[in-house]
């Protein structure tokens, strides 16, 4: 834009007053960093030239004021120094401060912003190669020996219209010219993309971007994964067409100025009451607990995974040793399991609660498109680096779904991402490593679809151990087929459809509608409804209450940035003990447990220490931190597939043979229908236990057995008789057998073993004789 050499000037005498009363201190630092620019606040532009318009029209038409701006900067600077700029420096001008309804997303930029200062919010997600761009030539003309320059103006140029971008070859009498390209004066120029933030981007809907122009010393001042704040001024440039004029416009960004956005810029604002109500839920014994059932309310049971998950929000303590040694502090985590066991729903429970959460699937998304991958610009043809998903996550956590369905050279891509952190890109000339701190959170359906009990569990998995072993946590969920344990699901699920949310109060996760949340003070706990919680126990009981989704979002943000713990003696040796026991076992057991014992297991152990003394707001990992996350290791290795249904048998014959010790003989029958009368009152009491009867249901037998202990008996016997490399057995020993090892909700009885045995036999597989199955 031609501004007049009056009104330029006139503004220039407004510019140097202005910075000679407020900003010589900074000019003077400028010149004590040698340092080219001059960044301004836009509340001091308000402030100082409040009596005219000028305030307001620097905002709506930056053109017309910044070039008289950077000559005011210049002239300022020279009075300071003299010598410090050479002859046609000058000193640019940035912009920084509250930009109030100008501070937008790439997807709020719209056409009423063109030709406007704006200061756009995102995360860069491309950026090419520094070239030096032309702003004055010099040619020589050997025939008269004479020089002659040029200088070239474009859309980016704040002074003057734009020149054409062809160099001269010969003067205006026909002479050659020759240029010399050293007296040519030129400046670094780069184009960067930046995205709307993951976090704050429209569900179901292509994220929105914008090209920015960096020049002069803001080029390199971030790289893909970063996000930034750039300040410029919004322009619109004729669409490119084969020849003919177009209506449609493409526009781009012209910075002056960027500044990075820690990742803490969306953080909770916290109020005195929630600082007590967070130390004073770290104070109880049960946080742990109470953490973990409120992570997702909606889906019963997996009390151990939605553990393992809290602390992986948390995460460990991340080291960078001055040898150059990066240790990772983020936790990573895997369920493989039946299908409908609530794993996609965990996912997302995980994306609604963790600040920055990033989904992906295994069929949707590529090696490069997880990591990095160089692209090719389409106007300038030039390779430009492109952030993937767990780079445009650094510091968060990537959900991947249907793990199993990804390639395998897709899968090797995320290997440095889950132990080194980095994403390192060597192709097509272009060599750089983009910071990739990220958890992982994978969820797979197993090798053949449903889960094989007669397998192994790494044969179930089937995936590689140099994979497996960069997992801290892998969780192999269940579908249990128990009377007592559907009953509750059921329920469970059907108070959650019935709940209705019509007066806008907190829903089922304590989330309210639409997004309706202010900052400031929130509710800790989530009220008690009937309709979604159910009947209140009996007894003097109250209901385990639950967290609000908002006040763990802001509990879990406290704890992971502000408490920074560290390992203590007492738990340093215990955790060398446990390594050395885990090691030890997992080389004497036949089957193993679901994850290789490596000395990555040690740095888990650690990192799961920590995060639990995270939890608690200690500042030291103590003895007690090392136990939970062992607890938690033991759970996740050596998983015991029926572990509810096995605990509440083993509670039932616990209690009988105490109450038989106990009572004499005379009055056993009696004690017997005592305890009966009790075990109905804990289960009207007792929501969690509905199955608590003396005796075991399988000894009535009516005649026909499921399928399912068909094949569990079938397994448990032929298993049997193979490890043993036995041609016949007896029937009280068979029975013994398969009550010992079986995986039945229930035991067998002797009369459906023998229902069994004589359907073996009608399948010509074995043959009863005199008490005795021979195998055939």
């Amino acid at each position: 834009m031609d501004v007049p050499e009056e009104t330029r000037l006139r503004h220039k005498r407004d510019f140097i007053h202005f910075l000679e009363t407020i900003y010589m201190d900074e000019i003077k630092a400028l010149v004590q960093n040698k340092r080219h620019r001059l960044i301004v606040n836009v509340s001091d532009i308000h402030t100082h030239f409040r009596e005219s318009e000028s305030s307001s029209r620097i905002l709506k038409t930056p053109i017309e004021y910044m070039q008289s701006f950077c000559d005011a900067a210049t002239e300022a600077t020279r009075n300071i120094d003299p010598k410090y700029l050479k002859e046609g420096e000058q000193v640019l001008v940035g912009f920084e401060g509250h930009f109030v309804s100008r501070r937008v997303t790439p997807r709020e930029l719209l056409s009423e912003f063109i030709g406007s200062l704006v200061c756009v919010e995102g995360i860069v997600t491309k950026c090419s190669l520094v070239r030096p761009k032309v702003v004055k030539s010099v040619h020589f003309c050997p025939s008269t020996g004479e020089f002659t320059n040029r200088e070239y103006r474009d859309i980016t140029s704040h002074a003057g219209l734009p020149t054409g971008s062809v160099y001269p070859t010969r003067d205006d009498n026909g002479n050659l010219l020759v240029t010399e390209y050293g007296l040519c004066k030129y400046k670094d120029h780069q184009t960067l993309s930046i995205q709307e933030v993951p976090e704050n981007a429209a569900p179901g809907q292509l994220p929105r971007s914008v090209d920015v122009i960096a020049e002069d010393d803001l080029v390199d001042s971030c790289k893909p994964g970063d996000r930034v704040a750039i300040v410029g001024i919004y322009k619109a440039l004729p669409g490119k067409s084969k020849g003919s004029v177009n209506g449609v416009f493409r526009t781009i960004l012209i910075a002056n100025n960027i500044s990075l956005l820690n990742k803490e810029a969306n953080a909770p604002i916290y109020t005195p009451r929630d600082l007590q109500e967070i130390k004073k839920i770290a104070a109880r014994d049960d946080a742990f607990d109470l953490l973990s059932r409120s992570l997702a309310p909606s889906i019963y049971g997996h009390a151990w995974i939605k553990k393992a998950v809290i602390l992986l929000m948390l995460g460990g303590m991340e080291k960078n040793l001055k040898n150059g040694t990066h240790l990772r502090g983020d936790i990573n985590m895997m369920m493989v399991g039946d299908p409908s066991v609530a794993k996609s729903q965990l996912l997302r429970a995980i994306m609604n609660i963790a600040p920055l959460a990033i989904s992906t699937t295994g069929r949707g998304s590529s090696g490069v498109g997880l990591t990095a991958a160089v692209t090719s610009d389409q106007e300038t043809g030039e390779r430009r680096l492109e952030a993937g998903a767990m780079v445009l996550a650094d510091k968060g956590i990537v959900c991947i779904d249907e793990f199993d369905k990804m390639n395998d050279q897709d899968r090797v891509a995320i290997h440095e991402v889950m132990e080194q952190q980095t994403v390192t890109i060597a192709k097509a000339g272009i060599h750089a490593s983009l910071n990739a701190r990220c958890s992982v959170v994978a969820a797979a359906n197993p090798i053949y679809g449903t889960y094989d009990r007669s397998l192994t569990p790494t044969k179930n998995i089937g995936l590689p151990d140099s994979l497996l072993s960069r997992f801290d946590l892998l969780f192999i969920v269940l579908d249990q087929m128990d009377a007592g344990i559907d009953s509750m699901i059921s329920e469970h699920v059907l108070r959650m459809h019935r709940y209705q949310n019509d007066r806008g109060e907190a829903g089922p996760d304590g989330n309210l509608p639409y997004g309706r949340e202010e900052d400031g003070e929130s509710e800790v706990f989530v009220k008690y409804n009937r309709m979604l919680h159910g009947k209140k126990k009996k007894r003097g009981q109250t209901n385990e209450k639950t967290l609000t989704i908002k006040f763990l979002k802001k509990y879990i943000h406290y704890a992971k940035h502000r408490i920074q713990p560290e390992l203590t003696d007492e738990a340093s040796e215990r955790i060398a003990e446990a390594y050395a026991d885990l090691r030890n076992a997992g080389s004497d057991t036949k089957t193993g447990g679901t994850l290789p014992i490596t000395a990555r297991t040690l740095e888990t152990i650690i990192r799961l220490a920590t995060a639990h003394a995270k939890l608690k707001l200690s500042r030291k990992v103590t003895k007690a931190d090392a136990e939970a996350a062992l607890k938690l290791m033991n759970f996740a290795i050596y998983h015991q597939e029926l572990t509810e249904m096995d605990e509440r048998e083993q509670e039932e014959r616990q209690r009988e043979q105490s109450e038989q010790e106990r009572t004499p003989r005379g009055n056993q029958r009696r004690s017997n229908d005592n305890g009966q009368e009790n075990a109905s009152v804990n289960v009207e009491s007792e929501a969690a236990d509905p199955m608590d009867v003396d005796e075991p249901p399988s000894e009535q037998f009516s005649g026909t057995v499921s399928a399912a202990r068909i094949e569990s008996f079938e397994r448990v016997f032929g298993q049997h008789m193979r490890t043993n490399r036995l041609d016949d057995i007896s029937i009280a020993d068979i029975e013994t057998v398969v009550n010992n090892n079986g995986v039945g909700a229930s035991r067998y009885s002797a009369d459906e073993i023998m229902a069994l045995l004589e359907k073996l036999q009608d399948d010509n597989k074995v043959m009863i004789s005199d008490g005795k199955v021979h195998i055939i």
